[in-house]
């Protein structure tokens, strides 16, 4: 398809494709002539999963290349490009270990590895620098910790069975696409577009048994 096709399909003006183009967000078409190119369903794909990361998950544009670096590395397994271009999405702030927090710091890293072991995930950060993800926990349950909420492991643990459970479904859809390169660019979209979903139900549920338990007869 050519350019004016591949703005019509996608929804993006084709000047915004071409800065993509510019900027390495979208790799280049077949060139045909030297002012015409020609684009497959792969820059189709490509385009969605760029929206997805500037638009709903408002990310910098040198935040998504990056993303979109990790996504195409072929000399990782599977796994590994999945956990590359996860790490790479934008993260909440980290624990300021250095601060007069460390010590709840390190009391929420004892209570992170111990949620971590009680469920069974093989997330050992002694095997090199903590993933974002785990980051985020220490600082979740040292705020926790500060406020005076629950926090222990058996109160914790709920969350984390719950998070297993979408794992696997969001898994068996990243699995239901045809190539390694597009269950990569569909887990890194689900994880953005599947967040504000989550979000929303989690309030609304929460609505929901509010009303239930506390509501007018």
């Amino acid at each position: 398809m050519r350019l004016a096709e591949l703005s019509e399909r996608s929804g993006v003006s084709t000047a915004t494709i071409k800065y993509y183009l510019r900027e390495g967000l979208l790799p280049p078409g077949e060139r045909l002539t030297a002012t015409k190119a020609e684009y497959g369903e792969e820059h189709l794909r490509r385009l969605r999963l760029v929206r997805a990361l500037i638009q709903v998950g408002r990310m910098p544009v040198a935040t998504a290349r990056e993303v979109l670096k990790a996504a195409e590395d072929e000399s990782l397994s599977q796994h590994l490009r999945l956990g590359a271009a996860i790490w790479a999405l934008p993260h909440d702030s980290e624990p300021d270990e250095d601060g007069a927090d460390a010590p709840e710091a390190a009391r929420a890293r004892e209570q992170a590895d111990a949620l971590l072991e009680r469920i069974g995930w093989g997330c050992n950060p002694e095997t090199g620098a903590p993933s974002p993800a785990y980051r985020m926990l220490v600082e979740a349950i040292a705020s926790l910790a500060r406020l005076g909420y629950p926090h222990d492991t058996d109160h914790l643990l709920p969350y984390a069975r719950l998070a297993s459970e979408l794992a696997v479904h969001e898994l068996d859809v990243v699995e239901t696409y045809d190539t390694p390169t597009e269950q990569i660019e569909a887990s890194v979209a689900l994880t953005v577009l599947y967040e504000p979903v989550l979000l929303s139900l989690r309030r609304l549920a929460e609505a929901e048994e509010s009303g239930r338990r506390f509501g007018e007869a």
